[in-house]
């Protein structure tokens, strides 16, 4: 694929030394500078740890409170919370 790119001078600087020093055209050291980098992100993001969070005990839930009906108890508790507010602005 033909594109145009804009590349900062000193970067460009680097790049013809490089190129230079490989004695290759300046073209396939771009693009073989740009795999690179693509490869060893790649290789960094697989390779990277995984985050694991450490689980909080929020203590025994109350004996009124059957979590089987956690929907429902949310709607309840939505419902408080909007007469509350409905309260408070009469």
């Amino acid at each position: 694929m033909r594109t145009t790119l804009t590349i900062e001078d000193a970067l460009a600087c680097q790049l013809k030394k490089r190129a230079q020093e490989a004695g290759k055209p300046f073209k396939p050291v771009i693009n073989e500078n740009l795999l690179t980098e693509l490869q060893q992100k790649a290789v960094r993001k697989s390779t990277s740890p995984a985050y694991r969070l450490k689980p909080a005990s929020l203590g025994v839930p109350l004996a009124s409170i059957n979590l089987d009906k956690a929907l429902h108890l949310a709607d309840e508790l939505e419902d408080i919370s909007l007469r509350a507010n409905l309260e408070q602005r009469k």
